[in-house]
């Protein structure tokens, strides 16, 4: 059976243009969308050549979320 790597969907917003087409070409990087200066992308396994992509581009802020896979628990969800 092949390891699985974890994916991340991911929201990273710039000062300035971000750099989109290093992004795009970053081993692991996908669905990799634009608007303004915020982009939103999945990642899977390592983040090395997603950061190594960014690196020199002012970050403002940066999220990034386990996504959901079939054979992963979905996350616990807060009751009130």
């Amino acid at each position: 059976m092949a390891a699985q790597f974890p994916v991340h969907r991911v929201e990273i917003s710039f000062v300035g243009a971000p750099p989109v087409a290093r992004i795009e070409r970053a081993s692991g990087v996908s669905a990799v969308e634009r608007e303004g200066p915020i982009v939103r992308c999945l990642v899977a396994g390592s983040f090395q050549s997603f950061i190594e992509a960014i690196r020199g581009h002012e970050v403002l802020t940066l999220r990034a979320t386990p996504t959901v896979t079939e054979s992963s628990p979905p996350p616990d969800i807060p009751t009130t």
